[in-house]
């Protein structure tokens, strides 16, 4: 993204100013806030140089608001907000070398009027997210994010997590410092692999997916992520008097913390460019990602003297490396199935290194991708790093074409299966929705299988993958047909498991409909619309022949959907496996009978919390029998919210809204 580089006047000027404030508010707002960016730092930084030049040229154009003049980022909504005890700032950017020797020039000129020695420390900047601790006597008891540098938020609970986060010092003193958490460069590549496999949306980079994992109202999450931490500051100390920077980190490295490993003592500034290009050349073979080198004035009573900004301290300055962008050819264009049926291009390239990785393949990401860049199979391209981990394509060499190139389209059928492929209204991934496609097996299985489909207790992931391993189940309907023996050989002394599981396999065969219905993985169906279908047609046979205007004349059901379940209907595939369930024995009618009691008609409640007799399914059951609706969400459409032990957030929006709050006893009464 290139900016404008002739402002003729002032009026101009404020214009593009303006533009630009827009532009880097909303950019901010979707990587701080959203942790889901949009544009590369490498744009966003550019953007910022652009307007920060600009209110240097028109100093009564700045504003208090301007994000040149504060740090970015804002408090989540259900966070417990902090205030720091000493402010956490941002860096001032520079691009060359030449801003350094200026830099340095300031310093220089300030220590020779303060009789002062100057040496500066050269750090790898993490590309994380910032976070400060706060110690009492040796213990760790609170820690928060940046947020707007002011106020954060309190993720204490997500930080005790995060292993290399000492609970308890080797020295009992009263600390605050300053650290960044990170995924390491390999940790974030298997989990975008996993992510991936389980067509979930990958993360942008590295620092994207920390912040967003850090961020997680439930610290279960965040102990599956691989997140770590590097520690950079002492913020504030009561108990210890530093005047190095330097021996700070060397001393919270005694006491126990995990300090940046890259931080270089330099004597004076060709030092630091030493530094600099040391680091950017040891960059590729860093285990964790960095987006630029950090100078820092070392001595602490030197930094009092220079001061600081609102939003940056003068004493330091944070230089960014350009990203690395290679040129390679485009050989193939692949398809990929993912777990879930979403069907991704992926480049085949001429081998190329890239920020120290060789790369051969890459996603494309989707059909609009392919055709916003016109990217064409023969092609000459440019790829990158993002965030130096994820390769990307980021343009074409068109003036290298020789008519040869060819155009890429979607396949209307599933590489894997041969099922129908289709790309539904309002979205970009195409799928495959070939019940019975291979690359989708383990994902349809479990499914199937779970609590709010068939409920087949015992039957988890871990157990399916096994089978499908051991060749002894290769779609749904092969559960109905495992022998004790099968099962019996995936574990040691496994005959009572395999009996278990074949007790609960045979009872799924007596499930009402809605639970085959939802099980069968319908898009869009879950466990509500399954229960609407199954009272609306009574049998799988009666479903399995209702055109599209019947299904869209259901309330809850409108054309996206009414296609997806009569496109489903129509497969081949889910004849075949409905033909197979039906051999098994698996109930395919509507047993329940209907009500005429519709008391909750047009009601909705919202449940939160534990209840004591009755399970989320159960209470949910009960209303909906009543003729009334659940919602997973509080709004102004909530009717009641019932409410059990340790209610949360849903309790409190509840009282806000001022919406009907009711207990258990209260529930029963209205249920009498």
């Amino acid at each position: 993204m290139k900016g404008k580089k002739h402002i003729m006047n002032k009026n101009d000027a404020k214009k593009r100013i303006e533009e630009l404030r827009k532009q880097t508010e909303y950019y901010a707002k979707k990587y701080y806030d959203e942790d889901n960016p949009e544009i590369s730092d490498f744009e966003y930084d550019m953007l910022m140089l652009e307007l920060r030049n600009l209110e240097n040229k028109y100093p009564d154009l700045i504003k208090k608001d301007s994000l040149t003049q504060k740090v970015g980022g804002t408090v989540k909504e259900g966070f417990e907000k902090v205030t720091h005890i000493v402010p956490l700032q941002s860096l001032q950017d520079v691009f060359d070398f030449e801003s350094i020797y200026s830099f340095d020039e300031r310093m220089k000129e300030i220590a020779k009027e303060n009789n002062k020695e100057l040496k500066y420390v050269v750090e790898t900047k993490i590309d994380g997210l910032s976070v400060a601790l706060e110690y009492k006597n040796g213990k760790f008891v609170k820690g928060a994010t940046r947020g707007n540098g002011l106020v954060g938020e309190d993720v204490t609970q997500n930080l005790k997590t995060i292993k290399h986060i000492p609970q308890t010092l080797k020295e009992p003193i009263d600390i605050v410092v300053r650290g960044e958490v990170f995924i390491g460069t390999k940790e974030f590549e298997e989990l975008n692999e996993k992510r991936e496999l389980e067509d979930e949306p990958l993360f942008a980079n590295a620092r994207n997916a920390a912040a967003g994992s850090l961020r997680q109202l439930d610290s279960s999450i965040v102990a599956n992520r691989p997140l770590d931490i590097f520690l950079f500051n002492v913020q504030k100390s009561d108990s210890i008097e530093f005047t190095s920077h330097y021996d700070s980190l060397k001393y919270l490295e005694k006491i126990g913390f995990n300090v940046n490993p890259v931080k270089i003592l330099c004597n004076n500034v060709e030092e630091v460019i030493s530094a600099i290009q040391k680091i950017g050349d040891e960059r590729p073979n860093l285990s964790f990602g960095i987006d630029g080198a950090v100078i820092k004035v070392d001595d602490l009573n030197l930094r009092k003297i220079i001061g600081e900004t609102a939003k940056v301290p003068k004493w330091a300055i944070a230089y960014k490396y350009p990203p690395e962008k290679k040129e390679t050819v485009l050989r193939d264009i692949i398809c990929q199935v993912g777990r879930t049926g979403v069907i991704t291009p992926l480049a085949i390239l001429d081998p190329v290194v890239v920020a120290g990785s060789t790369i051969s393949k890459t996603t494309l990401h989707n059909e609009d991708f392919i055709k916003e860049k016109d990217i064409r199979i023969g092609d000459h391209i440019y790829i990158q790093k993002a965030g130096d981990v994820i390769p990307e394509v980021v343009g074409v060499i068109k003036e290298k074409r020789t008519g040869k190139e060819k155009k890429f389209e979607m396949p209307k059928f599933c590489p894997v299966c041969g099922g129908e492929v289709v790309r539904e209204f309002g979205e970009v991934a195409s799928r495959c929705i070939g019940i019975e496609c291979p690359a989708r097996t383990l994902r349809n299985i479990t499914h199937f299988a779970s609590r709010e489909a068939m409920n087949i207790d015992g039957l988890g992931e871990a157990i399916i993958e096994q089978l499908i391993n051991n060749g002894f189940i290769k779609d749904i309907s092969d559960i109905y047909y495992l022998k004790l023996e099968e099962i019996a050989s995936l574990k040691k002394d496994g005959k009572k498991f395999a009996q278990n599981l074949i007790d609960a396999i045979s009872k799924s065969k007596e499930n009402d409909l809605d639970r085959l219905i939802c099980g069968l993985g319908i898009r869009n169906v879950g466990s509500k619309l399954a229960k609407i279908l199954a009272k609306k047609f009574k049998s799988i046979d009666n479903l399995m022949e209702a055109s599209v205007i019947n299904l869209n004349s259901i309330e809850e059901v409108g054309e996206i959907i009414a296609d997806n379940i009569y496109s489903f209907f129509k497969q081949e595939q889910t004849i075949d496996l409905i033909n197979k369930l039906k051999e098994a024995g698996v109930n395919m009618n509507y047993l329940k009978e209907d009500s005429n009691d519709e008391r909750f008609y047009g009601k909705v409640f919202v449940l939160t919390g534990t209840l004591e007799n009755y399970t989320r399914d159960e209470a949910s059951e009960i209303i909906e029998n009543f003729g009334g609706k659940t919602s997973s969400t509080v709004s102004k459409k909530t009717d009641y919210v019932l409410a059990g032990e340790e209610a949360g957030s849903k309790l409190r929006k509840a009282n806000e809204l001022g919406i009907k709050v009711i207990n258990e006893d209260e529930f029963k009464k209205m249920i009498s």
